[in-house]
């Protein structure tokens, strides 16, 4: 069966506590949803919210009417006399997605209307839509409550608006509050019903059941299906595009037009634009999904694949990877070291381990960047591999003076001594760096993009600090890290390590 995506992003997702798009970045997410992932559906706006979403509206239908996919763009309307019509008209926009009551409750309480006025409400917008060539689109707001506690209102509904000019009937767990059973046993009779309409379900995940809702849903036959990029959306936000695929896929053997590849990059993309980091376990496109921590599974994966399943990472644009920690073991670390092309004896390999071990029971991250470290270490190799040294540093903070670092250096055997102030005393420390690189080297320096300080758990005064610290150098992005009791020196640790990962560049370019 093929399925129907239609993704909500720029709309419910913005509902998210904190995240509003510019309207740059809305058509930058539009237009990557729609040519690269390819969603069959995207609903961009609420009308009538404001005059930037009115503008970040025009953008997205503008770039849509250049390549042919405005019937693909969607934006929410009300049952309010034709005023939304005006507005989705006045932007562009040919899809209207109308919300209505679906539940008896809603109808009475918040409309103070029966529900034959409420219907006739409804048709009248429909109708008004239709002769301005809208397409109309329903949602049934709280159906999943309709469903529950007053049925027979949900189907009358349905029953007095089949005929009205309605395309797609849009069924909302809009509170979150159902189980795949009820999904099941729900969307079951509404087909049974109406056989010939055309039905989405849409999923709220406050029991964090969105996805397995859907899922529900679609195994009944229902073929129009909701998501966002990461969850987003109000509360606990939505089903997950990126895990509704990959189960419609696996588990319904299912058809969509969704290309699996650019999944984790829409994921950073909105990651990014919204803020709003996503863990590294969520599945499909979390930072360690696809990395294996255990030594068992290492040495399974190299005899047999035993512990792979199918949600291969070249699937969604990754690669498999072996974490090293105090679960290592041989095979993890045998495996991380061919990918750096690094091969060791047993004795070596014994030796590493053990660190890694070691390492790993301080809570220690220990990546694969930091193997010819740790091996230089351990196994006590030529010391010329180290090409940087911090001779000598001082940091100072005082009340009502800007931080001071200064510091002696030795960079091939030539030792070079600079201070400065700073916003910080780690700050302080780069500035003096950067003037040996930039003033006496007369060399570029690399630019810090990323800084992250995270401690084991606990929150102990007297915990180890580690500091994360990502790096760009003429285009080549890497990692490094310092573990340390105090925050300042963990950082100045990562920066040396990057200082002899790039001067063993030059070296290596020099000798070539």
């Amino acid at each position: 069966m093929r399925f129907e995506i239609m993704d909500t992003t720029l709309r419910d997702g913005e509902q998210t506590s904190g995240v509003a798009f510019n309207s740059n970045e809305k058509l930058n997410i539009a237009r990557f949803l729609l040519e690269e992932v390819g969603v069959d559906r995207l609903e961009i706006a609420s009308a009538r919210v404001s005059d930037g979403e009115y503008q970040g509206v025009k953008r997205i239908i503008e770039w849509a009417e250049s390549t042919g996919r405005i019937p693909q763009i969607e934006v929410l309307g009300f049952v309010d006399n034709g005023v939304s019509i005006n507005w989705i008209k006045s932007a562009g926009a040919r899809v209207m997605n109308l919300l209505a009551k679906g539940s008896l409750k809603h109808c009475e309480s918040q409309l103070r209307k029966t529900p034959e006025q409420h219907f006739e409400d409804v048709k009248r917008n429909v109708k008004l839509a239709n002769e301005q060539g809208i397409e109309v689109n329903l949602y049934l707001e709280d159906w999943s409550n309709g469903m529950l506690h007053s049925p027979e209102y949900v189907f009358s509904m349905i029953e007095a608006l089949k005929d009205s000019g309605i395309k797609r009937f849009m069924l909302s767990d809009t509170l979150g509050i159902l189980s795949p059973y009820q999904t099941f046993s729900l969307c079951t009779r509404i087909l049974k019903r109406f056989p010939e309409l055309h039905f989405d379900f849409h999923g709220h995940n406050d029991y964090d059941l969105a996805v397995s809702n859907a899922f529900a849903a679609a195994k009944v036959g229902v073929t129009g299906l909701h998501c966002t990029v990461n969850g987003l959306g109000e509360r606990a936000g939505n089903a997950t595009l990126s895990s509704l695929i990959a189960v419609l896929h696996d588990m319904l053997d299912a058809e969509t037009g969704i290309n699996e590849e650019k999944l984790n990059q829409a994921s950073r993309l909105v990651e990014s634009y919204s803020g709003v980091r996503i863990s590294g376990n969520t599945p499909i496109v979390g930072e360690n999904v696809f990395t294996q921590c255990a030594g068992v599974h290492a040495d399974g994966d190299s005899k047999d694949n035993l512990y792979f399943n199918d949600l291969l990472p070249e699937r969604f644009g990754r690669m498999r990877e072996y974490a090293l920690g105090k679960t290592s073991g041989k095979a993890n670390i045998s495996m991380n070291l061919e990918a750096l092309g690094i091969s060791l004896d047993d004795e070596s390999m014994r030796k590493v381990t053990q660190r890694i071990i070691e390492l790993g029971d301080k809570k220690e991250i220990v990546t694969q960047e930091d193997l010819p470290y740790i091996m230089a270490d351990v196994l006590q190799q030529d010391s010329d591999e180290v090409h940087i040294r911090i001779l000598n540093y001082s940091l100072s903070l005082a009340h009502g003076l800007k931080p001071f670092a200064a510091l002696k250096i030795e960079i091939n055997d030539k030792v070079y001594e600079s201070s400065s102030s700073g916003d910080g005393q780690y700050d302080a420390f780069m500035k003096a760096l950067k003037k040996i690189y930039s003033e006496q080297l007369e060399r570029k320096f690399p630019k810090l993009t990323n800084y992250s300080i995270t401690i084991p758990p606990g929150g102990r005064t007297d915990a180890l600090v580690q500091a994360l610290i990502s790096w760009d150098y003429e285009g080549l992005t890497f990692k490094t890290k310092g573990l340390d009791a105090d925050q300042s020196e963990a950082a100045i640790k990562a920066t040396i390590k990057m200082l002899n990962k790039l001067e063993k560049m030059v070296y290596d370019q020099q000798k070539g």
